[in-house]
């Protein structure tokens, strides 16, 4: 990992002073660490008759730490107590605050509280952890009891740990969310979110403590135009939930809307989720690059009502829920029916779901599958149709290669039967990857 090392004397003319040490924050950095250390204590030798007495070792220089981020605001102060202090994204040392750690200049602050008159040398050590790729596993639509769901938000994050996910998104209906409410849940992201809920459709707003001023109200299909429009400039990420449903499905012109991702699985695998994988991909064949996500739209355990069931698996550059919503709004990721073993990748000259690549004649595709179960059916789905491609004998993994034959897209499926008495459906969904080329 990446480290620096910063030399700082601190002069006796300037205890009192509160010193700014600048430093460069690279680019990519999950998290940092920062330690320092000087000389906090000496013994002051006293002459006796025929002896030399040294006294207890004196506090003689005392010098505090902070740290402040490019845009002048203060993500921690701890005074003198602590010589190790860690932040990122997502977790930091108590009395510094989780921040993202955006590149340029930051500064640490030292604080001259008490300085030897020779003056002290502070040593300070920063160790940039660089952002790695990795599969998170999460759940883009759970509900509190700040709205119709049962559980408190602690209780639901602790229900998300435990079946295993990495983050979740509360999107209360129309109840906006504060982070500062949020607990703390090590191991998971909580993302805030909003689920704008109309009479009309559904949607998800992710992102933003407060997507959109005023009310949630819209009376027509103008004003709920603005709201859409107000919350996507303001960076919400903005997901059109269950469009097929009879009752609560979408009834605005989503072409007059802004929004980024389509849920096409909401809760359990039904008739309306098939309707909307169907018209999803048709969206695919038109040439439209959209981005497919899913959710078990909780809000309690019941028979048919499961937290994270379905799920999304998302390739993040880290555990920050920027870095999550950046691969969730690009499509590198998958839907499957719940956290499992169950996994499809898909590479295509280095790069998997949700890529764009110029087509090529030549071009191959790496298939990879794990966690099958006897009987399962990988399917893959392009422009010109669907075919079948492998069919698992026994529980185990397969790999193949391809040639991409034609520009479009490729995307891939798991089919299952879960249960003897029921048809074979979805496990598992992945989003497109791209193939731009001439037609």
């Amino acid at each position: 990992m990446p480290e620096i090392t910063i030399h700082r004397h601190i002069a006796h003319s300037e205890q009192g002073l509160y010193l700014l040490v600048p430093f460069e924050m690279p680019a990519n950095t999950a998290r940092i660490d920062v330690c320092y250390s000087y000389p906090k204590l000496a013994r002051e030798p006293l002459t006796v008759p025929e002896e030399v007495f040294f006294s207890k070792k004196k506090r003689i220089n005392t010098v505090d730490i902070g740290l402040i981020a490019p845009d002048g605001s203060q993500v921690g102060a701890s005074g003198s107590s602590r010589s190790e202090i860690m932040v990122s994204e997502t977790e930091s040392t108590p009395g510094y605050q989780p921040h993202p750690l955006t590149p340029g200049n930051w500064q640490i602050i030292l604080g001259a509280y008490v300085i030897a008159p020779e003056g002290v040398d502070v040593k300070i050590s920063i160790t940039f952890m660089p952002k790695s790729p990795r599969w998170l596993c999460g759940d883009l639509h759970v509900h509190t009891l700040a709205s119709d769901g049962i559980l408190p938000l602690e209780h639901l994050a602790k229900h998300a740990r435990l079946h295993g996910l990495d983050f979740i998104a509360i999107t209360d209906h129309n109840q906006p969310v504060k982070r500062a409410s949020f607990p703390h849940v090590e191991g998971l992201t909580i993302i805030p979110g909003l689920e704008w809920t109309h009479y009309k459709g559904h949607s998800n707003f992710f992102g933003l403590e407060q997507p959109f001023q005023g009310s949630f109200i819209a009376n027509s299909q103008e004003e709920a135009q603005a709201i859409f429009r107000e919350a996507h400039q303001n960076g919400a990420l903005i997901s059109i939930n269950h469009p097929c449903e009879s009752d609560f499905g979408f009834r605005y012109d989503l072409d007059a809307l802004d929004y980024d991702l389509m849920e096409v699985w909401n809760g359990p695998m039904r008739p309306t989720n098939l309707e909307a994988i169907a018209r999803w991909d048709g969206m695919l064949k038109a040439g439209r690059k959209q981005v497919a996500v899913s959710g078990s739209d909780y809000h309690e355990d019941t028979f048919f009502q499961r937290l994270a069931s379905p799920c999304i698996y998302v390739l993040a550059d880290s555990n920050s829920e920027t870095d999550i919503l950046k691969a969730v709004k690009a499509g590198r990721s998958y839907l499957a029916f719940s956290p499992t073993p169950l996994r499809l990748t898909l590479d295509v000259e280095g790069q998997t779901f949700g890529a764009s690549l110029a087509w090529r004649e030549d071009m191959l595709a790496s298939l990879k599958g794990s966690g099958l179960e006897k009987g399962d059916l990988v399917r893959l789905i392009t422009r010109e149709g669907s075919r079948d491609i492998f069919s698992a004998p026994e529980k185990g993994e397969f790999e193949t290669t391809l040639p991409v034959e034609n520009p479009g897209y490729w995307r891939l499926e798991v089919w299952r039967t879960f249960f003897s008495f029921l048809p074979a459906l979805p496990a598992l969904i992945t989003n497109p990857i791209w193939f731009d080329g001439a037609e």
